[in-house]
């Protein structure tokens, strides 16, 4: 191998952990051409896992396309800093709710930002949904970053490296806002049950920038039926709940208190059992 690949190779594998990926617009910007990535792969130091995506490969380990989706996103956030996170029910499932949320190979795992569009070519282990930021616009409210940076060399084993992902507080709303198409309302309801330990004043914060007047309505009118500690905690005169009423399912109920036509079950807070031990 000429000198100047030599170097070129050993940059990338002093930067990307075995296991982890990489892509075409990554390598590029760090001077290794297609063709030279295609020699790596047929040498073995690179493996091609999807159309303009490589990983560095398991040592002694057979080189095939699945790809562990934790391995994929923290590959995309840390090695080639595409500004994403993890959402919705699954922010809330790496926060400890998967008794009922569950994250496997069916599962939905929800990504918020700019997310690489190559992503939906891998073979993963769970399926990838991928939105837009328009909850909160460009605000990063709410999202668990961290000063990392895993080329210092100091960081924590890459197995270990944080993920940049939601709050549970704006997790929460960005599940409600997958109301009714693609979350269930006994979904939500059971996952508000387990919601003791939210905490009021980011909630506040977050309603009160939340651009969508469904995802506030809905917020409490699960809120109510479930009643945790820190429900009174929260400052709805401060929070725009818009006019006029909205229908979210077929022949459902409307609930005046919150303007929402919804399935008569919810229409209507429920008196709570047991109130919950909320910060």
């Amino acid at each position: 191998m000429a000198e100047p690949n030599r170097n070129r190779l050993k940059y990338v594998l002093d930067r990307v952990p075995a296991g982890f990926l990489v892509d075409s617009q990554w390598l590029g910007a760090h001077d290794v051409a297609k063709s030279s990535a295609s020699n790596y792969d047929r040498d073995g130091w690179l493996e091609r896992v999807a159309r303009g995506v490589y990983r560095r490969p398991y040592p002694g380990k057979p080189a095939g396309n699945a790809v562990e989706w934790k391995m994929a996103v923290l590959s995309a956030q840390w090695i080639m800093g595409y500004d994403f996170h993890v959402g919705g029910m699954s922010a809330l499932s790496l926060e400890g709710h998967s008794h009922y949320l569950g994250l496997g190979r069916s599962a939905n795992v929800y990504l918020y930002g700019d997310v690489p569009s190559w992503l939906s070519r891998l073979t993963l282990d769970a399926h990838f949904v991928m939105r837009r930021r328009q909850l909160f616009g460009s605000e990063p409210l709410g999202i668990e970053d961290y000063d990392f940076d895993p080329a210092a060399g100091t960081g924590p084993n890459p197995w270990d490296w944080p993920m940049r992902r939601s709050t549970p507080e704006r997790a929460v709303l960005e599940a409600l806002n997958e109301l009714p198409d693609q979350e269930s309302f006994h979904k939500i309801d059971m996952l508000f049950q387990g919601l003791a330990t939210l905490r009021p004043g980011r909630l506040s914060t977050l309603l009160g920038a939340c651009k969508s007047v469904k995802v506030k309505r809905l917020f409490f009118l699960f809120a109510d039926r479930h009643r945790h500690r820190w429900l009174p905690h929260i400052d709805r005169a401060g929070i725009d709940m818009g006019k006029g009423p909205r229908m979210l399912v077929e022949g459902g109920r409307y609930a005046a208190a919150y303007q929402l036509v919804v399935p008569e079950e919810f229409a209507a807070p429920e008196p709570a059992t047991e109130v919950g031990d909320g910060a």
